[in-house]
């Protein structure tokens, strides 16, 4: 079974529990935490995976590490540390997110511009893309892009919308290219 399709399984396992419980903000929040450490710590990964460290140092030392999360939190960390699939944890968390996010009508969209926008255009595209895609709110990660030109590249989920120069320019350039042949 794919990678993907576990991470799924066990994020929606944490969506109910989280639900069930009323801790889905809590779990958001501390899982956040999580998969920056995992991101960020290449000897965690290191450490976590390899066969020769034994499994109860493993443990002990995730468990210290976020001895101050949630116990649920704590608890499906070790739960993929027994069933060695530690390398799931980031792909989890992003799918624990999307469905939380889902269920509450917030999207989180990637806006790529030349410049770093300001809290106005934030506000106002905020707005555009909320009503676009028929949801409550945004979140805008405004990442600065100068190879677009102009114009902004805004990705929601699985969904891109290019109006930069350079997406423009591309476009022209595969009609100029077709209609030779």
């Amino acid at each position: 079974m794919s990678e993907a399709i576990v991470a799924k399984r066990y994020a929606d396992a944490l969506f109910e529990l989280g639900k069930e419980k009323n801790t889905l903000d809590q779990f958001v929040e501390e899982f956040q935490v999580v998969r920056e450490v995992f991101q960020q710590d290449a000897q965690l990964n290191t450490f976590l995976e390899h066969p020769r460290i034994h499994q109860m140092k493993k443990k002990q030392m995730l468990e210290k590490a976020f001895q101050s999360m949630n116990q649920d939190v704590v608890n499906t960390l070790l739960l993929l540390l027994e069933r060695d699939r530690v390398q799931i944890v980031p792909s989890m968390i992003d799918h624990l997110i999307q469905r939380v996010n889902d269920a509450k009508g917030i999207a989180e969209a990637t806006v790529y511009s030349v410049r770093e926008l300001s809290d106005s255009e934030q506000q106002e595209l905020e707005k555009t893309i909320a009503k676009r895609f028929q949801i409550k709110s945004v979140t805008i990660h405004n990442i600065v892009d100068p190879s677009i030109i102009g114009g902004i590249r805004v990705r929601v989920g699985n969904t891109i919308m290019d109006g930069s120069i350079s997406g423009k320019l591309k476009r022209m350039e595969r009609e100029i290219a077709s209609a030779n042949n």
